[in-house]
């Protein structure tokens, strides 16, 4: 379940873009490091899934 990590990115997506939009260089930074991070989240929950399922199969 990666929706903290999608959440994350949209945050940041949407911080990125008000910051270009109104010229505030920290507001887009700031987004930018959102994305990232929520793409990290993502990718990590994404691999924890995977890996519950993996175990779950042989627990059958």
């Amino acid at each position: 379940m990666a929706d903290e990590g999608k959440f994350e990115q949209a945050k940041g997506n949407l911080k990125e873009t008000a910051g270009n939009a109104f010229g505030n260089e920290e507001l887009e930074k700031e987004g930018k490091q959102d994305k990232a991070s929520g793409k990290v989240k993502a990718a990590a929950e994404n691999a924890k899934d995977k890996v519950n399922d993996f175990v779950d199969k042989f627990k059958k």
